[in-house]
């Protein structure tokens, strides 16, 4: 799967920005059909780690979906993070970029380097989503503006 890059800008400023992304158990606030909990305390340091589940829930608490384990390899507050994913499923870094703008706001980037498994039936099964995963990124970064913009802990 090719890199997906997304960039939009937040009239907030990049520590408010930094505290509402990195609150990985509220992400499903904004982010489509996800629910998030963080592995062995606090998630928001370096090597902390925690579970997403993308999908739809069932009956009886079961799930139709996706787990997406992750460690965070690389904490710098309040301008990146990133988020090696290491699941079975979906592997590879996700990366969060805040780069202040003249005049207030931020430049905030979203960047997906997923590496598809099983070999070619992967790539190919990736080519096949990837329309709605674009899809569902743009529609949760747009929720993501209104949650940073009045985010408070």
């Amino acid at each position: 799967m090719r890199d997906l890059v997304e960039r939009i800008e937040i009239d907030a400023p990049a520590e408010r920005v930094w505290a509402a992304v990195t609150d990985w158990t509220r992400q499903g606030e904004w982010m489509f059909a996800t629910d998030v909990r963080e592995v062995g305390g606090p998630a928001q340091r370096l090597h902390g780690r925690m579970v997403a589940r993308t999908g739809i829930p069932l009956p009886g608490g079961r799930h139709l979906g996706v787990v997406d384990t992750m460690v965070i390899t690389e904490w710098d507050p309040p301008r990146r993070v990133v988020v090696q994913h290491t699941g079975r499923v979906v592997r590879g870094p996700g990366i969060v970029e805040i780069e202040p703008r003249a005049g207030g706001g931020v430049v905030f980037t979203w960047t997906e380097r997923l590496h598809p498994p099983f070999g070619v039936v992967g790539e190919v099964l990736a080519a096949l989503i990837r329309p709605f995963f674009v899809a569902g990124v743009r529609f949760s970064l747009r929720r993501f503006v209104r949650f940073a913009s009045t985010y408070a802990a």
